[in-house]
């Protein structure tokens, strides 16, 4: 995990980058970690081809992060073969079972996102606190909505529901975050790592550079 993880100062992940001059810009404004998709129906996707070429550029201080839906092992080991990253983020159904065999055979910290939209969700915690080293916690999409994708839907869950709840272990907050409501968010949770992805995007899959300038310069006044 991002060896800073204890500093006071809040941490942002930008999620989805896909050029280098947003990459870049993520990297100037200070953020802590980049997100790389590699899953195929996102438009946020890369190839591991050209997310080389951005990691192999950052700082060591910034983490490069690959998000992955419900992998094989094939696309796993073709991905982590060639993109060096330094942690791996599942974002899919993967069962604790499958997390803790992906955190076994990669040397690498494991984020895992869990869905949430009530308190009862928060319950999966503990299933995956001791087999991924981060619990990210977004926003799961409405029942009746079948066409989302498993990330980056811009949508919130109700913070609320994590003022009287201690989450063990390092977590991170996600989920319809942006310049306007991520003061809110962390005053609500005490969020110490945001991420943030269809909130700095002019469209999806598009970041924009002033956007990502923007919260990181909010999330700096924290």
């Amino acid at each position: 995990m991002p060896e800073n993880y204890h500093n006071p100062e809040r941490l942002v992940k930008i999620c989805g980058l896909n050029t280098q001059e947003t990459v870049d810009a993520a990297v100037k404004a200070g953020a802590a970690m980049l997100g790389f998709v590699f899953y195929g129906s996102s438009p946020r996707a890369i190839s591991p081809e050209l997310a080389t070429e951005f990691v192999m550029r950052l700082p060591t201080n910034v983490k490069a992060v690959g998000l992955f839906v419900d992998p094989d092992d094939a696309w796993l080991e073709q991905v982590l073969g060639q993109v060096p990253l330094d942690m791996i983020q599942l974002h899919g159904n993967e069962s604790p079972d499958r997390v803790g065999e992906i955190k076994n055979y990669y040397p690498l910290p494991v984020i895992k996102a869990i869905k949430v939209a009530t308190a009862e969700d928060l319950e999966q915690v503990l299933q995956y606190r001791h087999r991924a080293d981060i619990i990210l916690l977004d926003a799961k999409p409405p029942a009746n909505v079948t066409t989302m994708l498993p990330g980056g839907n811009g949508i919130s869950f109700d913070w609320n529901i994590l003022s009287d709840i201690a989450i063990p272990g390092p977590w991170m907050l996600s989920g319809g975050l942006n310049v306007h409501n991520v003061t809110e968010a962390i005053e609500m949770t005490d969020a110490h790592i945001v991420d943030v992805s269809s909130g700095v995007e002019d469209a999806p899959g598009k970041k924009s550079v002033e956007k990502i300038e923007e919260f990181l310069r909010e999330v700096a006044r924290c």
